[in-house]
């Protein structure tokens, strides 16, 4: 039976979710109720997922869709840390395009507390 710890903290702009275990069609429900809860409209959403061992094809789709909630109330999702076979699903599936992945929490941090870039070529 695979078992998913989830816990949370503020920053500056938004929250750290950490997200330990395996993400699967056992535990993606969870992590879904988790986040429905967190966050204000418009601030980032930062998920550490330095001790997610496994994601399958449930887990993807959990991060897809929590992208687009997030995105729904103004803000942005951000992965930190992703490694071995999580990363490999997200690499393999073309997903690592369109999520902003981070190679580590503090530089997922820097990020999501940077004010957003203004477009180029134009006042």
């Amino acid at each position: 039976m695979s078992a998913l710890s989830l816990s949370r903290r503020p920053l500056a702009a938004g929250e750290v979710i950490s997200v330990i275990g395996e993400l699967d069609a056992t535990t993606a429900g969870d992590l879904e109720c988790f986040i429905g809860g967190s966050g204000r409209p418009g601030e980032p959403l930062l998920l550490d997922l330095d001790g997610l061992t496994f994601m399958d094809s449930s887990g993807l789709h959990t991060l897809l869709r929590v992208h687009a909630g997030v995105r729904e109330r103004g803000g942005c999702l951000h992965l930190a840390a992703v490694r071995d076979v999580p990363a490999r699903v997200l690499e393999i599936t073309g997903v690592e395009e369109v999520l902003n992945v981070h190679a580590g929490v503090e530089e997922a941090a820097v990020a999501v507390c940077a004010p957003p870039a203004s477009p180029s070529g134009g006042q």
